[in-house]
């Protein structure tokens, strides 16, 4: 039986892959909106224990093509720690594909271009970045620990060193008062940045959260669900990068995919179908994280 500290969680894109957890919770875990990591003192495993739970995945699982890093920023560990997880876990799965994990912006600058170029050559060559939004102000709110700048330079650096990039945004993030310019400085921060793979989530308040708490002091006032949708369509026609873009996470409204710029004019429509025709939305009770 394979050893977790749970929650765990891992990317949509990750359902078929091993999750090995290298990491317990989040080495930031600060982020006012979140509440994945609150319960757990952040921690690295050891390279033994790593190693102990790879051999025992091989036992249930047999062949590995793909692997995920959990927890929250597996890639804060020190780089030549993170070779060694993914050397043992070559020698033990040597059908192994790929290597991913999620990593903070600061975890993407405080390491070197030969650091990173290093990893991506040894088989961790997808990262998945939370962007959220690309406005200094509501970053600063959300604390997130860089600015819209920093947030394209750790962007720029990953890809620039061999990286697959994922990011995700979340719209509503800026309440009614900032949609208009949250939007519009989450696309500019994109369209510098050009991730491989881009996602949309749709804000869903987490009781126990800074962000919450503000929400029921009536601090924070929430999109309802046009609103979001509206948003998301000032977003995406000022996208102007190739990439692989999707909005079907559960905590959206409508569920939208396809690659940009081909498929712009078309997620765009959709779009103003979904807002013309408010029924055909999911229901609160149904959208999760």
């Amino acid at each position: 039986m394979l050893r977790y500290d749970e929650p765990v969680f891992r990317p949509p894109s990750e359902a078929r892959s091993l999750i090995i957890q290298a990491t317990i919770g989040c080495s930031h875990n600060r982020c006012t909106f979140c509440g994945s990591y609150r319960m757990k003192k952040f921690k690295e495993k050891g390279i033994e224990e790593i190693r102990e739970d790879m051999i025992i995945a091989r036992r249930i699982f047999g062949e590995v093509k793909r692997i995920f890093l959990a927890d929250g920023n597996a890639f804060t560990m020190d780089s030549e720690k993170l070779l060694e997880i993914i050397r043992i876990a070559k020698e033990v799965f040597p059908e192994l594909e790929r290597v991913s994990a999620y990593a903070c912006p600061a975890d993407i600058l405080n390491k070197s271009p030969q650091e990173i170029k290093m990893l991506t050559e040894s088989g961790l060559n997808l990262l998945y970045m939370g962007v959220e939004t690309g406005h200094d102000g509501l970053l600063n709110e959300i604390k997130k620990g860089v600015d819209a700048q920093e947030m394209v330079e750790a962007g720029r650096k990953a890809i620039e060193n061999g990286m697959k990039l994922s990011v995700t945004v979340i719209t509503g993030l800026g309440g009614k008062e900032l949609s208009y310019d949250h939007a519009k400085e989450t696309a500019e921060v994109l369209n510098q940045m050009k991730p491989h793979f881009t996602a949309a989530l749709t804000l869903i308040l987490v009781p126990g959260t800074p962000l919450h708490r503000k929400y029921e002091r009536g601090e924070f006032h929430p999109l309802n669900p046009l609103e979001t949708l509206q948003e998301l369509r000032w977003m995406v026609e000022d996208l102007n990068y190739p990439t692989v873009f999707r909005c079907n996470h559960a905590s959206n409204y409508l569920p939208l995919k396809g690659n940009l710029p081909e498929d712009k004019e078309r997620l765009l429509s959709t779009l103003d179908y979904g807002m013309a025709h408010p029924e055909l939305l999911r229901p609160e009770f149904l959208r999760g994280l």
